[in-house]
């Protein structure tokens, strides 16, 4: 039997809110998507004014990185490499991303869930996504 563990509501309200605090202190808009091992969302928040087309790439983005167990940028730059590139659509999953924003959450080598951040530049949205898999991390200690 494989057990498989996931992060949680109390996890995912955990990286909101700290992703919420610092957009807020920015004076930027996003929407954060945290997810679950296997992808499936556990909480979303659309900050006011966040583009529309943001909610669907978040939910994506925190997808992408659980499914795939990386950050999404890695996927991306796989994809539009001179030589060996390749079309992402091979990986046969429409969700599947390759923007900056997403990354796995991992307690030790384990992925339990994946937080998403879109609605700025990508570097950004990297970086706040990575606020959030910190305070997840930080909370289970």
């Amino acid at each position: 039997m494989n057990l498989i563990n996931n992060l949680g509501q109390a996890e995912a309200q955990k990286a909101i809110e700290t992703i919420k605090a610092e957009a807020l202190k920015r004076g930027k808009a996003v929407v954060i998507s945290v997810v679950d091992a296997q992808g499936d969302l556990l909480a979303l928040l659309r900050l006011d004014g966040a583009p529309l087309p943001s909610i669907q790439i978040s939910m994506n983005k925190a997808y992408t990185a659980a499914r795939e167990r990386r950050p999404t940028h890695l996927i991306g730059q796989a994809a539009r490499d001179p030589q060996d590139g390749f079309d992402i659509a091979f990986y046969g999953d429409p969700r599947i991303v390759g923007w900056m924003g997403g990354l796995p959450v991992l307690v030790g080598q384990v992925v339990v869930g994946a937080v998403g951040v879109s609605g700025v530049a990508g570097d950004e949205d990297l970086e706040l996504a990575k606020l959030g898999a910190d305070a997840i991390l930080s909370s289970l200690k």
